[in-house]
């Protein structure tokens, strides 16, 4: 898979879920499905949603011990998503569990993916909440290069921080970017946050999108701005 913009469906039931994916008459946009409509919906809508076309990142974040994150993963890999996640706090072991869990018989498995630190997390918060001393990017660079060592496809960051991964890891290593806004936007609760075209710049692979596309007044016209902006 290329460059793209992902949309995150942060909707609360399958309702509204489906009135939002319908206005997209002419394709069909990569989405991420999280926490409030998993939880709401259970496994059903991402059946749906998959087989009304789309691509699918499963935004659900294990972090546990390394054989219940194995047997969760196996379960989620028959749901045929595009990409799934987990925290990389979890440890170098978890990470290559849940490889081993979401790898199906015949080879094949989604993309698996490791939280860093999320982009809600400030330097301030990760120093005093966490306990965790050293600088915000040397703490991301080192849990990234602990998921390649687990042998997973690419780490969630943020913006600001995937041309960094991208040094360390290697071109190949996916960035997964949230944080991303218009420039003529609200920031929201995120701290660390970039405009399309600036992740575009910086070398992020996928931009996850949320109310600057599921908020607007409409949302096809910024999905396609967000397009047109980061891939061109």
């Amino acid at each position: 898979m290329g460059k793209d913009v992902i949309i995150a469906c942060d909707f609360d039931s399958k309702q509204k879920t489906l009135a939002f994916l319908d206005k997209f008459t002419g394709r069909k946009p990569f989405v991420k499905i999280g926490m409030e409509l998993f939880y709401a919906e259970g496994p059903s809508i991402v059946r749906e949603i998959k087989a009304r076309g789309h691509k699918i990142f499963l935004d659900l974040k294990l972090h546990d011990i390394p054989n219940t994150v194995k047997k969760s993963m196996a379960v989620l890999s028959h749901l045929d998503v595009d990409m799934t996640n987990l925290h990389a706090g979890g440890t170098v072991r978890m990470m290559q569990a849940a490889i081993e869990g979401l790898t199906r018989e015949d080879g094949t498995r989604p993309l698996l993916i490791a939280v860093t630190q999320l982009t809600s997390t400030d330097e301030e918060s990760m120093r005093n909440d966490l306990l965790i001393e050293k600088p915000i990017d040397e703490v991301v660079m080192h849990y990234a290069e602990n998921a390649k060592i687990a042998g997973l496809d690419g780490v969630v960051c943020s913006p600001l921080e995937a041309g960094k991964v991208h040094g360390r890891c290697g071109e190949k290593f996916l960035t997964v970017t949230p944080g991303v806004r218009f420039a003529d936007g609200d920031v929201g609760d995120q701290k660390r946050v970039m405009t399309p075209a600036e992740a575009k710049r910086i070398g992020s692979d996928y931009i996850v999108v949320g109310r600057p596309i599921t908020a607007a007044e409409d949302p096809v016209a910024a999905y396609e701005r967000c397009v047109a902006e980061f891939i061109g």
